[in-house]
């Protein structure tokens, strides 16, 4: 079976499930785990969005996806090339990988044709539920069922260990400049972890706000997980949000309670690790009840210095 992956959780999934030496073809932002990155790249992107500042790429995604519907391209004769059997895509998100009707209608013009299948997660049920997809569709159902009951476990132990806590409010943002609160399986996440999350909607995109919503949330925590930045390019932009009002009375402020957290391979990456993304939460949240759940260089928790008016 030859495999093709059209974005980064569908890669981690086919790995969960032990069927990388099945797969021939990754997206461009395919990274993990490290092995993938010597497979042949068969999307790109119009432009490297980590080269723009936070709010010109911002204007440039809308302005493209208003005149073109998409962010990016495949390489249309490297996939044919690699002849795949399975296609994994998917309809999500217009901003974080080629659209599901693009790869359909290519796919069929490709011999066979390929199994299309579209990954469309909003929750945390749906993640596990799509890892059952891909291991039935590359013939591996019973890793998959391994690999799902595992996760469940993991999730259980979160709930059971907050279950009684503090209920913290947390808003986390998937963008700064503009602010984005977030969306899909976010709110779920903090919930089970034993937060409150006042600004995110569970099973919706994540949306631009305006400044004056996060202040009066009020958070009490304050999570910074700019979808498809890691840490270092999420410092870039930490310097805006001391200029904004009302930034020094938010209570996660006060609290030095604001953490930046990886948002390229956490939170905003619907795929194993999802289930990580939930624990680093779960640490942030209650410390004292989960110790020692940030994988290495995913979370920061921002200094005084940086939380201060320059």
């Amino acid at each position: 079976m030859r495999v093709v992956s059209l974005l980064p959780a569908a890669t981690e999934i086919v790995a969960a499930v032990g069927m990388l030496d099945q797969l021939v073809g990754v997206s461009h932002e395919c990274d993990y785990p490290a092995e993938v990155q010597a497979r042949p790249r068969v999307t790109r992107c119009a432009i490297h969005g980590g080269a723009l500042a936070s709010e010109a790429a911002d204007r440039w995604v809308s302005d493209t996806l208003a005149a073109s519907g998409t962010l990016y391209s495949m390489d249309e004769a490297l996939i044919r090339r690699l002849q795949p059997d399975v296609v994994i895509t998917q309809r999500l998100c217009d901003v974080c990988a080629v659209g599901y009707e693009s790869v359909t209608a290519f796919a069929a013009t490709l011999p066979g044709p390929p199994q299309v299948i579209n990954l469309d997660p909003s929750s945390v049920r749906d993640v596990l539920r799509d890892i059952e997809t891909v291991g039935a569709a590359l013939g591996v159902p019973e890793r998959a069922a391994a690999v799902i009951a595992g996760l469940e476990a993991r999730i259980v132990a979160v709930r059971v260990g907050a279950a009684g806590a503090p209920r913290p409010r947390c808003v986390v943002l998937e963008w700064i400049a503009p602010p984005y609160r977030s969306g899909h399986w976010t709110p779920e996440l903090v919930a089970i972890a034993g937060g409150t999350e006042p600004l995110g909607r569970l099973g919706e995109d994540a949306a631009r706000v305006p400044w004056e919503a996060v202040v009066a949330a009020a958070p009490e925590v304050l999570v910074l997980a700019c979808c498809g930045y890691d840490l270092a390019r999420t410092a870039v932009d930490l310097p805006l949000l001391p200029t904004r009002p009302g930034w020094q009375e938010l209570p996660a402020v006060r609290a030095g309670q604001v953490y930046a957290v990886d948002g390229s391979a956490y939170l905003s990456r619907p795929g194993p690790r999802l289930v990580d993304s939930l624990e680093i939460l779960a640490e942030i949240l209650h410390p004292e009840l989960f110790a020692g759940r940030f994988p290495a260089r995913a979370v920061r928790r921002l200094p005084p210095h940086e939380l201060a008016a320059g």
